[in-house]
């Protein structure tokens, strides 16, 4: 699976994720950029007297594989 992290600055200092799964992964610098602007400023997200998400840091995509040591049939074949 592939997600799109953005990191930002709290208003008290704090560096906050935010990690999006399900993103389209071809986004440019530029519109990633605009789109983490628009949010911070936006003050939608605060906790405890914190804007959560006020200042853009950094963005990345991860990418995250699976690999499967036990599955239902194994526990199923082990009883």
């Amino acid at each position: 699976m592939k997600s799109l992290n953005l990191t930002y600055k709290g208003s008290l200092g704090k560096t906050h994720l935010l990690k999006l799964n399900y993103v389209k992964d071809d986004l440019s610098k530029e519109e990633i950029a605009q789109q983490m602007k628009a949010l911070a400023k936006s003050n939608l997200f605060a906790k405890d007297g914190e804007r959560l998400y006020d200042k853009p840091i950094a963005a990345k995509y991860v990418t995250t594989t699976e690999e499967v040591v036990l599955d239902k049939d194994n526990f199923a074949a082990q009883a």
